[in-house]
């Protein structure tokens, strides 16, 4: 193996475990922030609210196309995943009505 072939062996090791880090750190921050959804969902349910708030979510999405901008991440990938996101909240929201 060549000099230059050892080195991007080592870099591709390198990003590798950054990845590994930076996808524990997702799972980790979804982790809490649908503990937060959870409580939100719990007392929207108690106090007869509705499961869904378009008008919150109209700028929760705005404010992550700009942080998304702000941060060089593709807007609407960021559009896509928030909007999966409150799909989920939305549904656990639903279920802790019934």
């Amino acid at each position: 193996m060549t000099d230059a072939a050892i080195r991007a062996q080592a870099l591709l090791k390198d990003h590798r475990e950054s990845i590994d880090r930076l996808d524990a750190i997702l799972v980790y921050t979804l982790a809490e922030r649908f503990k937060h959804t959870q409580a939100v969902g719990r007392l929207k349910a108690e106090h007869d609210l509705p499961p869904s708030d378009p008008a919150r979510e109209g700028r929760q999405i705005e404010r992550l196309e700009w942080l998304s901008k702000e941060a060089d991440l593709d807007p609407e990938f960021a559009k896509k995943f928030l909007n999966f996101i409150i799909s989920e909240v939305i549904r656990h929201h639903e279920k802790l009505k019934k």
